[in-house]
């Protein structure tokens, strides 16, 4: 393994290459800045941009995000990163599962949380997006039936950004860090922005599918990162409530939707994640690196400081064990269908189906149904606000659940309560639009449960699956959870018409409680578990802990 002196000595917190990184964030900064005087040229259209073309300014903005992209990424990846998987296949770190937590545990969670809001805000724009570009480039809707291209066409390339993204990130956080993948996703957050600024509609494809690769690769990182510095005892509970700020997110997009959109139009949404990605990349020193990561590159100094505040302990593999680690590190994604941890990944693929389904199906959907049900615009978000609002608690009985009673009964109950509350959807039917009420509190489970489904089952994977092979296994459940929105979008686009209430809750409600019953099933329980014995369990009979 290479020794300290072979590396330079950056900060645990810092950059490799800091200038480099600094430099490209500002020139990413000023061309998102270059793409605003057109935006605001178009005030006195409410803010119509259909049809103009991308002004000078716009053009070397755009000029200046790619140079700044490829510098930013130059000074955050590591040097020597193709060496990890050699030297990484050495390399134990256990976490000390009976340490406290700590005040930096704690700045740790907060950072996670706040990521987490930022990467589900983008998504989640999209069901408060899409009425508005229907408008705007005549696209067709339930509103505007005559259209000649379904505005669905917008949330499917967004979602399958967020697939290519989680797939992508999940191997770029074994390959070069989780730390470095985290920061480069947050300049996507940036850059991305510049899709509110976008004049053509083929433009807003190109951008919304760039965006979601920006949003789908957060998710599983933040959850591999955590995994591997929160003790045991609170690893689970944890993370199921920072992966539960989904409805968090969801409220502050609706609340921004109905107080922003009617002024400055829907792009207003996705203009946003200028000012928000900033103060990400403002906070990233409070984002340790891996340990194990930093061991495999011959820091060892920074990475016992890093485990000395997290609470852990590094040991080296003796040669028998290093001869299966570097079996499992060859086997890369397989690794995740093979032998005893077939099953998870089955259970875990088959529930993120059913959560894509029903996220970008039922909950994409809700404020254009509600519209299409009588609701104006500004009254229809109020409602999913509201309807979120009420739900806000549940997050935090899920995150005690998973604490107290474990991951397995907490999914299956999740799960089963979410699937047939959508099951009353289908019974209620469009007798809803006059019940305002029932719908808002029927609306509570679905809006806030899709949320603490993600959150369990992000969690879960990021406990399940082998230390080499965790970030793969965290971007695989993240992709299936927006893979069953490719394929209801996909439909969608086909059909060229925006499914009913009802059909979005059938097409949620079937997977969710098949997944209920797998999980109950086969699903292994990692409450309180080391994750070295959650892997030994599943990964015993073909080769020592990893």
């Amino acid at each position: 393994m290479a020794t300290d002196r072979t590396y330079a000595h950056p900060s645990t917190r810092g950059f490799e290459h800091p200038l480099a990184f600094w430099a490209g964030a500002a020139a990413c900064t000023i061309g998102v800045l270059l793409h605003l005087p057109m935006y605001f040229s178009a005030r006195d259209m409410g803010y119509h941009m259909a049809g103009m073309k991308p002004d000078a300014a716009m053009i070397t903005g755009m000029a200046l995000i790619g140079a700044g992209l490829l510098a930013a990424l130059y000074g955050v990846v590591p040097r020597a990163s193709g060496a990890i998987r050699a030297a990484g296949s050495r390399i134990t770190v256990r976490t000390l599962d009976d340490a406290p937590i700590t005040r930096r545990h704690v700045a740790l969670v907060l950072i996670m949380a706040l990521a987490v809001t930022i990467d589900v805000m983008k998504p989640t724009a999209l069901s408060f997006v899409a009425p508005g570009v229907a408008q705007e480039y005549g696209l067709k809707s339930p509103a505007n039936p005559h259209g000649h291209i379904p505005v669905s066409w917008l949330p499917l390339c967004g979602i399958t950004g967020t697939v290519v993204g989680s797939l992508v990130w999940g191997w770029l956080g074994d390959r070069i860090g989780r730390r470095a993948s985290i920061i480069v996703a947050g300049m996507l957050f940036v850059t991305t922005s510049i899709c509110g600024a976008m004049p053509g509609f083929t433009w807003n494809l190109v951008m919304c599918f760039v965006m979601g690769m920006g949003a789908g690769g957060m998710l599983p990182i933040t959850f591999t990162l955590m995994a591997e510095t929160i003790p045991a005892r609170h690893r689970g509970w944890l993370m199921v409530l920072i992966g539960g700020d989904i409805a968090g997110a969801y409220v502050i997009t609706s609340w921004l939707a109905a107080r922003l959109t009617p002024t400055y139009s829907w792009r207003i949404l996705w203009l946003i994640g200028l000012p928000t990605g900033l103060l990400f990349l403002a906070l990233n020193r409070w984002i340790p690196e891996s340990p194990r990561y930093l061991l495999a590159t011959g820091r060892r100094e920074q990475a016992e400081e890093v485990l000395r505040r997290y609470g852990g302990t590094a040991e080296v593999a003796d040669p028998q064990e290093d001869t299966a680690r570097r079996v499992v590190d060859r086997g890369g994604w397989l690794m995740l269908l093979r032998g005893r941890l077939l099953g998870p990944t089955v259970a875990i693929t088959v529930l993120g189906i059913g959560v894509g389904l029903m996220t970008y199906g039922f909950q994409l959907w809700v404020p254009t149904n509600l519209q299409h049900l009588g609701y104006s615009s500004v009254n229809s978000d109020y409602v999913i606000r509201n309807a979120a609002i009420l739900g806000l608690p549940l997050t935090v009985l899920c995150a005690w659940m998973y604490g107290a009673w474990g991951s397995r009964r907490t999914i299956v109950t999740v799960t089963a309560v979410t699937g047939l509350t959508l099951v009353g959807f289908v019974i209620a039917g469009d007798s809803l639009a006059h019940d305002h009420t029932l719908l808002s509190l029927l609306l509570v489970v679905p809006l806030s449960g899709v949320s603490s489904v993600v959150a369990v089952v992000a969690g879960y994977a990021a406990e399940v699956y082998p230390t080499l092979v965790r970030s793969r296994g965290t971007g695989l459940a993240a992709g299936m959870t927006k893979a069953g929105g490719v394929l209801i979008l996909s439909l969608t686009v086909a059909a060229a018409s925006v499914p009913s209430i009802v059909t979005t809750a059938v097409l949620g409600a079937v997977p969710l409680l098949l997944a209920a019953v797998i999980f109950l099933w086969i699903g292994p329980e990692t409450h309180a578990r080391a994750l070295e014995d959650i892997s030994d369990e599943l990964f015993h009979e073909r080769s020592p802990v990893v």
